[in-house]
């Protein structure tokens, strides 16, 4: 598994201080461990984009980040001008309040809205719907309605929320979608025995800003102290 892990990986830098020096040791490090992608906020595409030009390593943004209360029309155009800079996966926050509010047409509605310009431009959507926020029940619905959307992932956390990935929410997720759909799970994975579980639990990708700490450890390589940052 060792051997193949870095191709679960998406490599995150979502701090809302991040610096320019720090998104482009992100891309060299996606580069030198052969990360899936690098996920950044929508100012950085083009910058991304343009490090990782040529490279198996694609540019992941993010829209209605991190609470997913924008209106869809602001999602929508979030996720349109971040695949025209280069994206190649957009991850959206959908509205959580008005699944709670059993207003699924219009979170399925929003959904779509979003999928229209990112699958227009050939890119993939992941949908968060920020587990530790829900009941059983409205993940259910969350991760059906996501799927109804024409959904490529369903995604368990922000990571900017009051807990992340779980394996019972992942193992939960994958029921649900079944095969055809994938699974991101993200937030406070940043060990090789988390990373693990949640692949064995049926995660197909990983959201982490911990990337090269894992693919060290599970390299059996000396550890430096663990990343701590949120949006994970």
């Amino acid at each position: 598994m060792v051997t193949d892990l870095a191709k679960y990986i998406d490599h995150t830098l979502l701090k809302p201080e991040a610096s320019e020096a720090q998104v482009r040791r992100l891309c060299l490090e996606a580069l030198e461990h052969g990360f899936v992608a690098v996920c950044v906020h929508p100012c950085w595409v083009r910058l991304c984009a343009g490090l990782l030009q040529g490279s198996p390593a694609a540019v992941c943004s993010v829209a209605g980040f991190p609470l997913g209360a924008n209106l869809g029309g602001i999602k929508a155009l979030e996720a349109q001008y971040a695949v025209s800079d280069g994206a190649r996966e957009i991850d959206m926050v959908i509205n959580l309040g008005w699944l709670k509010s059993g207003r699924d047409a219009a979170v399925r509605e929003e959904i779509l809205r979003v999928a229209e310009p990112v699958h227009a431009a050939g890119a993939r959507l992941k949908v968060i719907i920020e587990a530790a926020l829900l009941s059983q029940e409205e993940k259910v619905r969350a991760c059906t309605l996501a799927v109804e959307a024409g959904a490529d992932f369903v995604k368990t956390s922000t990571g900017f929320g009051p807990g992340g990935a779980s394996a019972a929410d992942v193992a939960l997720m994958r029921g649900i979608v079944g095969r055809e759909v994938g699974v991101k799970a993200a937030g406070g994975i940043r060990d090789y025995a988390t990373a693990q579980r949640m692949i064995e639990a049926g995660a197909n990708r990983i959201g982490t800003s911990s990337g090269v700490q894992i693919m060290r450890e599970a390299e059996g390589q000396p550890l430096g102290p663990p990343a701590r940052s949120a949006g994970e």
